[in-house]
C-alpha cells in the first residue's frame, strides 16, 4: 500500500460529511452496488452519511494526501447470540485510487478490529459480478452461496449477490 494512505477511525462524521457524500455519489453513479441507484443526489448521500454511525457501528476512512481515498464500515452484530460476528459493509474506493492497495488495506483495518472485538466471523455480501468479489476471494474469505435476484441495477435488471465469510 501507498505510504502516504492513513487511515483513522471516525468518530464523528461532522469533518467529513461533504467528501464521504461526494464518494458515495461518484461510486454509485458509476455502477457500484451498495444500496442506491444512479444518479445520486448529493441531498440523498449527505443523508446517510448523517445517520451512519449507530451502536456497532464502525467507520474508517483512508486519506491520501488530505482527501478521502475510501472507506468501510465494519458493523458489529449487537444480538446476544451474534456477539462472535461482524459485518463488512460499504467498502468504497474513490476512484482516483483505485488498485492502489486501498480497499485491502481497509478491509485488513476493519479485520483486526474485528479481532479487537473478539468476532470470529466476518461476513459480507456483493453482487455477483461486481470487481469486489475478486477482491474478496484473494484476502480469504469463502462463498458461503449465491442469492438470485437480490439488488436491482440501473437498468431494471434483477443481479444476484454472493455471501462470503471469514472466519478467524
Amino acid at each position: 500500500m501507498d505510504p502516504n494512505i492513513r487511515i483513522i477511525e471516525v468518530q464523528s462524521v461532522n469533518e467529513y460529511v461533504n467528501e464521504l457524500s461526494q464518494l458515495l455519489k461518484e461510486v454509485v453513479d458509476l455502477g457500484a452496488s451498495i444500496g442506491f441507484l444512479p444518479p445520486l443526489s448529493l441531498v440523498a448521500a449527505r443523508h446517510y452519511w448523517e445517520n451512519v454511525l449507530e451502536p456497532g457501528v464502525i467507520l474508517y476512512v483512508a486519506m491520501k494526501n488530505g482527501k478521502i481515498a475510501g472507506t468501510i464500515q465494519l458493523h458489529l452484530c449487537q444480538k446476544q447470540n451474534g456477539l462472535h460476528r461482524a459485518e463488512i459493509a460499504k467498502l468504497l474506493t474513490h476512484p482516483e485510487y483505485r488498485r492502489n492497495g486501498i480497499a485491502r488495506a481497509l478491509l485488513k483495518e476493519a479485520e483486526d478490529r474485528a479481532k479487537t472485538e473478539e468476532r470470529s466471523l466476518l461476513v459480507l455480501d456483493t453482487r455477483e459480478g461486481d470487481p469486489s468479489n475478486r477482491l474478496y476471494i484473494s484476502v480469504g474469505y469463502i462463498e458461503a452461496g449465491k442469492i438470485p435476484f437480490y439488488c436491482i441495477s440501473e437498468n431494471g435488471q434483477l443481479d444476484p449477490t454472493v455471501i462470503y465469510y471469514k472466519y478467524f
